[in-house]
């Protein structure tokens, strides 16, 4: 219970700073540039490294570096979530402009998402022991699962969560500008921009369910686990607009990432015999990664998405 007010506090500041993002800052529609991008990047890696430095000097350096970890972490686990918003967007022909709008209303979304798996996971390992492991044998089964994979895809039409949204909300055949929904001859429609805003939050949903249980591998504090997932998450966006392309390029990516869940499931397994000390699991979550973009790199660009309309 202790951590509940500085979390509302941290929640509502970040609510705060998406707000005056959304009514302020993107009033163009017009979307960033490669530049802009990579200056939000460094804006939002700033703040999160200058967060850390705030929660070294308040709760001292174990916290910090537990901190920094589950960011890097949570960072690292994120960059298959901008491949697959890269794939949705481009699937369903999202205007440039109202890229940024979709994507932040997709953080909101995700904040209320990953703080419900936050306080269940930590509820869970906490009341029941064995739930620790479970999640270890998850994440172990999740990346071999990752590592066989070949070629990363993402189903739309056949989407269940998709055909859902259909049957609930008449569609606009076109966008509608900027806007989620319409009113036309007094009815409420749907845009396909609503649309594209469901799957996105679906496709957090789904990437929360690994990267939770991951990060209380490091720390079981639920202040960590929000404020670190936070960063990573409000880093989305911006490394959206820097990455999207590049990561396409990036053929060896799933196979660092599935290592790096590998580990951490392997680590939570073996927890009641030895625990690696978080700055290990920090230089290896970092050195998997950093290898994975060298030789992705060295290799050349072979790799390219697929975007499949099957019905499931």
């Amino acid at each position: 219970m202790t951590n509940l007010a500085p979390i509302s506090l941290f929640t509502l500041s970040i609510l705060g700073l998406l707000a005056l993002d959304l009514g302020v800052f993107r009033r163009s529609r017009w979307p960033p540039t490669f530049r802009g991008a990579l200056l939000m990047s460094a804006v939002w890696v700033a703040l999160a490294l200058a967060f850390n430095l705030g929660v070294y000097l308040w709760r001292g350096p174990q916290p910090a570096l537990e901190f920094l970890t589950g960011y890097i972490l949570e960072l690292s686990l994120s960059l298959d979530n901008v491949f697959i918003f890269a794939l949705t967007l481009t699937y369903a022909a999202v205007p440039a402009e109202d890229q940024h709008k979709v994507l932040t209303w997709g953080v909101v979304g995700a904040l209320v998402s990953r703080g419900f798996f936050i306080v269940a996971g930590v509820a869970l390992v906490g009341h029941f022991q064995w739930v620790f492991y479970l999640f270890g044998i998850f994440l172990v089964i999740s990346g071999l699962l990752l590592f066989r994979e070949k070629k990363r895809e993402t189903r739309l039409a056949g989407n269940p969560v998709l055909k859902l949204t259909r049957k609930m909300f008449s569609v606009t055949e076109n966008y509608e500008g900027a806007f989620f929904f319409v009113r036309r001859n007094g009815h409420l429609l749907a845009t396909p921009l609503f649309l594209v805003l469901v799957m996105i939050e679906t496709t957090d949903v789904l990437m929360a369910v690994d990267s939770i249980p991951a990060v209380l591998a490091v720390t079981r504090d639920p202040f960590i686990v929000f404020t670190s997932n936070v960063f990573a998450v409000l880093g989305l966006r911006s490394l959206y607009f820097l990455l999207a392309r590049a990561l396409m390029k990036f053929r060896y990516l799933h196979i660092g990432l599935s290592l790096v869940l590998i580990f951490i499931g392997v680590s939570m397994l073996g927890a009641h015999f030895y625990k690696p000390p978080t700055w290990a699991t920090l230089a290896v979550i970092c050195g998997i990664i950093s290898i994975t973009i060298i030789a992705s790199l060295a290799k050349g660009p072979t790799m390219d998405g697929k975007v499949t309309t099957r019905e499931n």
